[in-house]
């Protein structure tokens, strides 16, 4: 297999495909393909405090997570406004996040604002630990995974390779965007709150104490709607080059929203997630730099 690398954001030098993107998602689904995560970043958080430290400051109920229990949550601003988003999991003595490269200076420094008194510690963990993709089905967080030991890395490849397709991005994104699930800095921009996302009772418990920027996440899911939505686009398959993330959309040549993460999918054909404005109709035929696309509903208008 030859490998094609991405070449630009977050997943830089990561593997995009091996030339087979339709085998590779068929693979991925159906529960026997494995995909290299290593370019992610790892925060380490340990501590007797740690899990009640970060259910107090996140969006998810964190006290009783258990060891190798995958879990997602976000940081929101004061306003409500997203401002980290991160899968992590516990082995009984440190809490370990994954998040996006670019992303882990700026946490880092937040946590360790927020430390007081509390028995934490939190180090950048990226040179130490990488996570993979890891053989079977997709599970809510787009997982499972396997986060291990840096030292470690190469058997575990040579491991799940010995009865696994090893794929690339192409694949992962085709799977999450067939999902629904938005990812921060695609489908995500400086006003977004969760409410627009589709992630209340995902990454955002509804049932745990207070955190920064929870008054407006409850305000907007008790007494109203948010400003916008996101939504599936199946786009018109007759173009070669579909439009990247960022685009505007269009209805009736009017902008409603904007593109996020585009995927060609191997039943479904051209795909994207996009966020538009709440009022725009749902049955609208919409445009993106003149490609029509019509709307599949995941959060609803």
């Amino acid at each position: 297999m030859t490998a094609v690398f991405v070449e630009e954001g977050p997943d830089k030098g990561a593997i995009w495909h091996f030339g087979e993107p339709v085998k590779e998602q068929r693979a991925l689904i159906e529960g026997v393909a494995w995909a290299d995560l290593s370019h992610l970043q790892i925060i380490a958080i340990s501590g007797a405090d740690r899990l009640k430290w970060l259910h107090d400051l996140t969006t998810q109920h964190l006290e009783g997570l258990t060891p190798a229990q995958w879990s997602s949550a976000l940081i929101l601003d004061p306003r409500g406004r997203i401002e980290y988003q991160f899968n992590l999991v516990d082995d009984g003595e440190t809490t370990l996040l994954v998040i996006d490269p670019g992303y882990s200076e700026n946490l880092i420094a937040y946590l360790e604002k927020m430390k007081f008194m509390l028995r934490v510690e939190v180090r950048d963990a990226t040179d130490e630990y990488a996570v993979l993709r890891a053989p079977g089905s997709p599970t809510e967080l787009g997982g499972p995974f396997a986060l291990i030991p840096r030292s470690e890395l190469d058997v575990m490849k040579s491991t799940f390779g010995a009865t696994a397709m090893q794929v690339g991005t192409w694949a992962l994104d085709a799977e999450r965007v067939a999902a629904g699930r938005p990812r921060i800095g695609f489908e995500t921009d400086h006003k977004s709150i969760p409410n627009e996302l589709g992630l209340l009772n995902g990454s955002v418990h509804m049932a745990k104490g207070c955190y920064r920027g929870q008054e407006t996440v409850a305000k907007i899911f008790n007494l109203g709607n948010p400003p916008r939505r996101l939504v599936m686009l199946h786009l018109d398959g007759t173009e070669v080059l579909m439009p990247p993330t960022g685009t505007p959309v269009e209805n009736d040549g009017i902008v409603v929203g904007y593109l996020g993460t585009v995927a060609r999918h191997h039943e479904l054909g051209p795909i994207a997630l996009a966020v538009v404005k709440r009022t725009t109709p749902v049955e609208a035929d919409l445009t993106v730099a003149g490609v029509s696309a019509s709307q599949q509903v995941i959060v609803p208008a």
